[in-house]
């Protein structure tokens, strides 16, 4: 049985990881309204609900943290291509990637925002670190894909551009939310509405592909 010393150790990691999270998601929110520039440690932590010495004592400048913001939502992009890696075909797992990407732009718009917002101002304050782990992911992904092709699945296409192309698509629902909602009768998509433009993007890519939808 776990004595009382034991277990201390284990309650301050827990602290830790729920403080680095509640910062992380503050962060979030921040840089994509105020950008790298415009955001303060103070309105992170404010946002968090935490003293500010508690943001620098977890990420002690603000390009630790902002980087820290850019890896965590990578790495939720990583995890949603993980239908690459299951031995399913084309159809399979790209309307399952597709869907996931399409669910994380309804579900964390600002993370997508951020990483727009850092894209379209030159990707300057990306450090090198993020692109080595993006390029080989991207890389390894197109191996997939390019089985896909060799076995007859789908039809012959760039791997990277048919990736960048979903990305545009499915990201579009973060990054450009205000307009989807402006245009829609200054009402956001409904659940039902929302399916509907999940289920044609997917057709829509899938048989360009030469892809059967499953």
């Amino acid at each position: 049985m776990a004595t009382l010393e034991d277990q201390k150790p284990r309650h301050k990691a827990k602290i830790r990881e729920e403080n680095q999270q509640l910062i992380l998601r503050a962060a979030e929110e921040v840089f994509a309204e105020a950008g790298f520039k415009g955001a303060t440690t103070a309105a992170i932590a404010a946002r968090a609900g935490l003293p500010k010495a508690n943001v620098h004592f977890y990420f002690p400048t603000k390009q630790e943290l902002y980087e820290e913001v850019l890896s965590d939502i990578l790495e939720a992009w990583f995890e949603a291509a993980a239908s690459f890696d299951t031995g399913r075909g084309p159809a399979d797992a790209l309307t399952v990637y597709i869907r996931t990407k399409m669910e994380m732009s309804r579900q964390r718009p600002l993370g997508s925002r951020v990483w727009a917002n850092e894209v379209l101002h030159g990707a300057t304050m990306t450090s090198q670190e993020v692109w080595n782990r993006m390029k080989p992911w991207l890389e390894d992904c197109a191996l997939h894909i390019n089985q896909w092709i060799a076995e007859g699945k789908m039809d012959p296409v760039e791997p990277r551009f048919l990736m960048y192309m979903i990305w545009a698509t499915t990201q579009h629902y973060a990054d450009f939310a205000s307009q989807i909602e402006i245009l829609n009768g200054d009402a956001p998509l409904t659940d039902a509405q929302f399916e509907a433009a999940i289920a044609q993007v997917t057709r829509i890519l899938l048989k360009g592909l030469g892809i059967r939808e499953t």
